[in-house]
């Protein structure tokens, strides 16, 4: 367990020098096997690098990569009142969050996390038998720049051990702490909504899924007033539980009331859904509520779990929904508390997301509307095949028409490397033809590789959907 960049140094170095496979561990929250596998014999673990502070030589917020996002957001609302938009969970280690892109419910209007990475620390092996650390920064060129490139998006694991990370928004100026981070709402409105499957049939369904997507789809320019709002539907199988809706909208927005009310408007017609009477509340206060009422977010350390994920350009069609509402009412399928079978649909895309190009950070999903998460998680190993195959068979009926998967195109923009998705790489499930790396990182694989080959030519970082050099 490192607690200083030397530490992670000299156990980079043993490592290098003795031929053991390792692996990094920044927050521990993981759906794939790229930390805890057969192969490790060495794990640097990150979880003791925590220190949050201003550095005021690059004007910019110096965070390291053990650092969890409950306690950053705290630390950095308490202390300048400045954020980042990052996710919900507050267990979450910012190491790989921010390196796979990171999003939240703030990031229609502030970006992705990895958008404001100024700069990052990173322990590499980049020359024969020997262990360095270089800083790489957004004022960089030549193979500096590249790997700074390559840690917003490319993925966590593949090009070293990101010890730091310094956050500036871009076009920040002054040296002001308050002036370097997007400063979160005052004041947020809090929807809520629920209903049960007993009053939802196909057709009301149906039109929730298209009206949700729809809304998104209208409303995913990075200028659009109604970044200011993020939504979420969450749809768990009929044995889980019922139909959930979330939105925030940013009290200080132009007209946020109307905005809600419009939103909560399309978003329910002719589903007999009534939203509840919604709350205004501080913003630091709504994100510790949000946090903490998650079941899946306080359970999911001990849950074993599956999830596959889509970036949604289009409205999902009537055929896509009607694969949905079978699998989803299924009666031959059961998944009990504390596990949960489910759908996460909405705004996770679009709207300062949005603002930048494809390739200005190895992230290049760029032009989506919202995002669809099929999750599963469970408790006993034995119910493996059972579990999996649920999702493995709503997630690839859904995409059956590409094969499965969402192939990049007019209608979908892959996937995120955040949502790491083993199933990919087989084509028994991805039928596709298309690579896994280009659901992940597009056109973009392209200067990872070559960054690949520059700063880890031996492959000492690596996991099971890391970089390949060649």
């Amino acid at each position: 367990m490192a607690g200083k960049s030397e530490h992670v140094a000299k156990a980079v170095q043993a490592a290098v020098s003795t031929g053991k496979r390792l692996s990094i561990r920044s927050g521990g929250h993981s759906y794939a096997d790229f930390t805890y596998n057969k192969d490790v014999e060495v794990i640097v673990d990150l979880s003791m690098m925590n220190d949050i502070f201003y550095d005021p030589r690059r004007k910019a917020f110096a965070i390291e990569s053990g650092a969890q996002l409950g306690h950053i957001y705290e630390t950095l609302f308490r202390g300048w009142g400045v954020t980042l938009p990052g996710g919900v969970c507050p267990a979450v280690g910012i190491g790989g969050h921010a390196t796979g892109g990171g999003h939240g419910l703030l990031s229609r209007q502030f970006g992705n996390v990895c958008d404001l990475i100024e700069a990052v620390e990173i322990v590499v092996a980049d020359r024969p038998n020997k262990v360095r650390t270089v800083i790489a920064s957004r004022e960089d060129t030549g193979d500096l720049k590249d790997l700074w490139w390559a840690c917003c998006g490319g993925g966590g694991g593949s090009f070293g051990v990101i010890t730091k990370f310094w956050f500036r928004s871009r076009g920040a100026t002054g040296s002001r702490p308050a002036e370097q981070l997007p400063q979160p709402p005052r004041e947020v409105l809090i929807s809520t909504a629920f209903a049960p499957w007993q009053q939802m049939d196909e057709t009301r369904f149906t039109h929730l899924l298209r009206n949700q997507c729809q809304w998104y789809v209208e409303n995913s320019d990075p200028a659009s007033p109604a970044s200011a709002l993020c939504g979420l539907l969450f749809v768990q199988h009929v044995s889980s539980g019922g139909i959930g809706m979330l939105t925030q909208v940013d009290a200080s927005a132009p007209n946020a009331e109307k905005l809600l009310e419009e939103y909560l408007g399309a978003v329910t017609a002719n589903t007999g859904i009534t939203p509840f009477p919604f709350r205004r509340l501080p913003w630091m206060a709504s994100t510790v509520t949000i946090d903490t009422s998650n079941p899946t977010v306080m359970t999911n350390a001990t849950l074993r779990g599956a999830v596959k994920h889509a970036y949604l350009r289009q409205s999902f069609t009537k055929e896509q929904c009607a694969a949905i509402y079978h699998h989803m009412t299924r009666p031959d399928y059961a998944n009990t508390s504390p596990g949960t079978a489910m759908i996460q649909l909405g705004a996770m895309a679009g709207g300062r997301m949005n603002a930048l190009a494809p390739g200005d950070t190895a992230l290049p999903q760029r032009r989506s509307a919202l995002v669809a998460m099929f999750e599963n998680f469970w408790v006993e190993a034995a119910e493996d095949a059972k579990h999996l195959g649920w999702v493995r068979d709503i997630y690839g009926q859904t995409f059956a028409s590409t094969g499965g998967y969402p192939v990049p195109g007019d209608r979908y923009e892959g996937c995120n490397i955040n949502a790491p998705d083993l199933d990919i790489t087989n084509p028994k499930f991805n039928k596709s033809g298309v690579p896994w790396h280009t659901f992940y990182f597009g056109d973009n694989y392209r200067r990872l590789q070559r960054t690949k080959a520059r700063w880890d030519p031996k492959n000492v970082f690596r996991h099971s959907l890391s970089i390949s050099a060649h």
